[in-house]
Order: C-alpha cells, then structure tokens, then sequence
C-alpha cells in the first residue's frame, strides 16, 4: 500500500470511527514534528479535533422545529431524534463509565450531546455527498481500513474486544468503514488537499519556531548498581554501601567495568554492562541525574546512594542542548506536518460549504 493510502486509511478511522467507534480515553495525540513526525493544528469545525465539537448552530438555511419536538436534527431530510440521541450518549457515557466517577459523567453529558450532535451532521453530510458523486470503496479498499483499525489497537486487545467495548457487530463495522473509505477519497480528491508547502514555507517554520527544535542536553552513562530493600537495618545497608565501594575500588584499579557491572550489579542493565543509554534530565531520580550531568566523562563517580540504592556511575558521552539544523529529516518532518494543517484547513472548508448549501433544522431544545 502506498504512502496515500495509509494517510487516507488513518482519516477513515479519525472522520468515521470517531462517531461510531471509540476506545475509551487512549486516543493518541499527535507529537511535535521536532520530537517526532506531526504537531495537529485543531479546528473548532473539525471532527479531527480531540475535544468534543462545538453543537450543531443554525445558520441562514436553518429553521426551528415547532411540530415534531421528538426530532433534534434534521439534516437534508435525514432525521436524528431524541431516541436516537439518548441511546448514542448513553453508549458514550458506558464506554467511559470505568474511567471517570458517576458525577463526573452526568457533567459530561451537555458536551457529549454536543459530540453526537456535530457527528451526526457530518456524517449526514458527508455521505450525502459521496452518494451523490457515486463514489464506490473496493473490498480490497474495506479490508485494508480493517488492518489499519487492528495496529491501533491497544496492546493485547482484538477487534472483536473494541467491537464489543462498542455494542457494534462485523457487518455494522465494516459497513462504516466502508463509508470511510468513500468519504476518504472525497476529501484527498479535493484540490486543496493536495496542495504541498513549498521549501520556503518550511524554511519560515523552521526560522519561526526554532524553540520547538532544541534537543535537549543528554548524558550517556552505565554504572552498577548495589539494590538496597526496605526492610533493610542500618548494619546491612552499611554492608552494601561497603560492597559497591569496594566494587568502585575494583574499576578505579583498572577492572572492565562492563565485566563487573555483569556479574555484580543488581540492576535489569547488567546484561549490556550496565550501559542505561542516553538520557535527559528528569528521567531518573534527582541524586542519580545530579551526579550523571555533573561528572566528567569517563570519570568513575563516588558511591552514590538514591532510594534503589548504592550507585557507582560511569559517563561516556554528555551532549549540550542544541538547535537541531533544519536537515534532509527535519525539512521532511516539516512538510508532513504543513501538509496535515493545509488538509486540516481544506476540510474545515469543505465542510462550510456542504453546511452553507444543506438544509439543517434543530429543534428548539
């Protein structure tokens, strides 16, 4: 599957599946393009949004129900109504009943009515719009939205756990992603979400937002390390505050400190000789990181105690926080992330379109 297609497949899961399908409060969030790839710019009228939508408010084409009071939303004949809606907030607030306490789900209830609301309308919409413009999903298409929906899975779970964790059956599931895909195409074949940024557009970027590609000052470092337990007296913590300066003695002599780090050290690292990587600050303890970033490379530090206990430290290579150059790697990330806000922004406009010209009516509630 080329490189499209996947983004395409992960919007079918973020426009349809979003309405239809959660896992609870685990939705990843896009990371800053400096650390990673992307940094989501959200809009107020887009379902890519990880907060819940702004409710659905009339516009010039939108009157208000007097008749029919059990109809919430009407969009283009398509009816939405009070029965409906409650079942769909009620399913919202089950998936989220093991996360949050019973008073704080009755607060949520205004913003999740507002959720469903906005979904619905568009979703009512969308499909509208790719049955008008016949656009048709291929079951190869169907399949391969399916094994993007299970690597986004959470560790360990099925599809079958998130079709239940939804009160969803197969045919239903693979009915929206069906949809999905249609609706994908739709979008990916508007002009403006084509648009590609231009080198000076990422070169701007780059110059405007240099604080956001600083990499950090790092250390990397090995050490052995002598475990302490808490029921431990005062006599046997004395004894392998002893044992780890004798085995400081040892590498200060010339010993390998890899050798003996493997067949005395207490910790996991034992098996690479101690070697912990590299790291930044606030990632170990603050005795730990003290000792790490204020040594000098190469130097074996002083026993060194923290709450799993007695340290000897060893670094190799201590980096000073720097601007990271705007590189092959960088400039890439860049545009990935200057391409997702030009979608962003293209389907924030297509969706004003198709509400400008739609006839949606909300009830008066």
């Amino acid at each position: 599957m080329n490189m499209e297609k996947r983004k395409c497949l992960r919007l079918v899961v973020l426009l349809i599946l979003l309405a239809c399908i959660t896992w609870g409060c685990n939705s990843k969030k896009e990371e800053n393009p400096v650390v990673t790839k992307q940094e989501v710019q959200k809009s107020e009228t887009s379902p890519l949004s990880e907060s819940p939508l702004p409710a659905v408010k009339p516009a010039a084409s939108t009157a208000t129900i007097a008749k029919s009071p059990a109809v919430v939303v009407e969009v283009n004949g398509v009816k939405f109504t009070e029965a409906q809606l409650d079942a769909e907030i009620n399913r919202k607030l089950a998936i989220l009943k093991d996360q949050a306490p019973a008073e704080r789900l009755k607060q949520m209830i205004p913003e999740i009515r507002k959720q469903v609301l906005d979904e619905f309308v568009i979703r009512t919409l969308l499909s509208q719009e790719v049955t008008r413009l016949k656009i048709t999903a291929t079951e190869q298409e169907v399949l391969e939205a399916e094994e993007q929906v299970k690597a986004g899975l959470p560790q360990g779970a099925t599809l079958d756990d998130l079709l239940k964790k939804n009160g969803l059956n197969k045919e239903k599931f693979r009915e929206e992603l069906r949809l999905g895909v249609k609706i994908n195409k739709f979008i990916l074949s508007q002009p403006l979400t084509k648009a590609k940024p231009a080198e000076k557009e990422i070169t701007k970027y780059y110059q405007d937002n240099k604080e956001k590609f600083k990499a950090p000052e790092t250390v990397h470092a090995r050490h052995i390390l002598v475990a302490k337990s808490p029921g431990d007296d005062d006599k046997i913590k004395a004894d392998k505050k002893a044992k780890a300066e004798l085995l400081r003695k040892r590498v200060v002599d010339g010993a390998d400190f890899a050798e003996v780090a493997a067949k005395n050290s207490d910790c996991p690292s034992k098996s690479s000789g101690g070697d912990l990587g590299t790291f930044s600050r606030g990632q170990m303890v603050k005795p730990f990181e003290d000792a790490a970033f204020s040594q000098k490379i190469n130097v074996i530090s002083p026993v060194v105690e923290t709450g799993f206990g007695y340290h000897i430290i060893q670094v190799l290579e201590h980096n000073d926080p720097r601007v990271i150059n705007l590189d092959k790697n960088i400039r890439e990330e860049i545009a990935i992330f200057l391409q997702q806000q030009k979608r962003q922004a293209a389907f924030a406009e297509m969706l004003k379109k198709l509400r400008a010209k739609a006839t949606i009516i909300i009830s008066g509630r």
